[in-house]
């Protein structure tokens, strides 16, 4: 395991090879962190990738080709220990590849590589999945970036605001007490395109908004100014922190899959929002994590 830093001399970011996770993005002339800490009072992680699952699954298990697989939430990628494969000064690359104990859980061959690169005053993470199997690969992959929130001093998380596209209405798909989609949908009213942000938004564990309704979120403080703004192309995002712990950070999360519905009964092949790829094949994907 190592933790590895790129810096431009405006930002500098640091990523273990444990999970390929993005662990701190800095701001060099004010030395302000954006990132969350990682404490594990509130959750552990930082900015885990998710694969080949994103979500949960109806009872922790899938089938493909008639043969049940168990795997937990959000897939095995975010715990394991990926290879260096390049460094630059601003750029950054890990891969992972399938091996016997993936395949217990998830029978295909692939490549997933992650990388970081430096943009200005942003970092972009960069995903490919390759699949090296002699099968369709069926895959869901996310991201799950967790930054402070507040962020201004003397500052409440309840004080702050969701900037979201000047968004009039966001409808949100809610989770049942299992993690999986319950049907629930419940739209929320803006004010200009901002959301303050308060503790009943999560009491259904995250606002998960589909169909590609939204390609921007922001984190903005109580005087309404944003300082990190997410952008994405995915169908898929949620935004999170744990219920009911007033947990000093707030999670963007843009993702190509879903959790299971409560009365899905499908196949790999089916679950929503998932990726199909042919034999020999390349996917590539990304999103921008902009400092405001």
């Amino acid at each position: 395991m190592a933790v590895c830093e790129i810096s431009n001399g405006k930002i500098t970011v640091a990523v273990d090879s444990r999970g390929a996770e993005m662990k701190s993005l800095r701001r060099i002339d004010t030395g302000e962190e954006y990132m969350w800490s990682g404490n594990p009072e509130y959750w552990g992680k930082v900015s885990p990738l998710l694969f080949p699952l994103v979500g949960t699954l109806k009872n922790n298990e899938y089938h493909f080709n008639g043969k049940p697989y168990r795997m937990g939430r959000h897939g095995f990628a975010r715990d394991k220990e990926f290879r260096l494969v390049s460094q630059k000064a601003d750029e950054i690359w890990f891969a992972l590849e399938a091996d016997e104990e993936t395949k217990k859980h998830y029978p295909f061959d692939f490549r997933l590589e992650a990388g970081y690169r430096l943009e200005g005053m942003g970092v972009k993470a960069l995903w490919a999945v390759e699949n090296l199997s002699g099968e369709n690969l069926y895959f869901s992959i996310g991201g799950h970036p967790a930054f402070r929130c507040p962020f201004g001093q003397g500052e409440e998380r309840d004080s702050c605001y969701l900037g979201l596209e000047g968004k009039k209405t966001i409808c949100c798909t809610r989770l049942d007490g299992n993690g999986l989609m319950s049907g629930k949908k419940v739209n929320y009213e803006t004010e200009d395109g901002l959301l303050p942000i308060k503790e009943e938004l999560f009491r259904e564990d995250a606002m998960i908004m589909e169909d590609g309704q939204i390609h921007s979120v922001s984190l903005m403080t109580k005087d309404k100014k944003p300082y990190i703004t997410v952008e994405f192309a995915m169908p898929v995002v949620a935004v999170w922190t744990p219920a009911g712990k007033k947990a000093p950070f707030i999670c963007i999360e843009p993702w190509y899959g879903t959790s299971d519905a409560a009365d899905f009964n499908g196949s790999l092949e089916e679950r929503k929002w998932g990726k199909q790829l042919e034999p020999g094949k390349r996917f590539t994907a990304d999103y921008l994590v902009k400092i405001e």
